[in-house]
């Protein structure tokens, strides 16, 4: 299995490291176009979430992305250090009362982008699995 890890200080503009992650992926690993643009919305959306929510923007905290290769599939572990949050009850972005929000999208799209998406240590870890194959 190949693995690769980056860690990141809890800073929005880090999110061009995290992208730059991605895209040496997209050519180590020869992905395919629909799919690199799947992965790169969800692990920046994920990586982001864990910057604002996860560690609340404190640059002392950090957050760790982690490709993990498998027979054909790719995953993605986003983990920051903050408490979690409870991800079984968050209010559906498409309800009517919630269409004017700015906010509240992030998990949504990455459940429809990524082919897995469990959270495991009480949300502070979101896992995106993407089939390759």
């Amino acid at each position: 299995m190949n693995s690769i890890k980056i860690q990141v200080p809890s800073l929005t503009e880090n999110i061009r490291m995290i992208e730059s992650f991605i895209d040496n992926a997209k050519d180590k690993f020869q992905l395919d176009d629909d799919i690199y643009g799947n992965i790169m919305i969800a692990v920046t959306e994920a990586v982001n979430n864990a910057i604002k929510h996860g560690n609340k923007n404190d640059k002392q905290k950090n957050v760790t992305l982690t490709l993990l290769l498998e027979d054909g599939r790719i995953n993605f572990n986003v983990e920051d250090e903050g408490h979690g949050f409870d991800y079984q009850n968050l209010p559906d972005p498409t309800a009517p009362e919630n269409l004017e929000k700015p906010g509240g999208r992030g998990i949504f799209l990455m459940k429809h982008l990524a082919d897995e998406v469990t959270f495991e240590e009480k949300g502070k870890v979101v896992k995106l699995g993407f089939y390759i194959n």
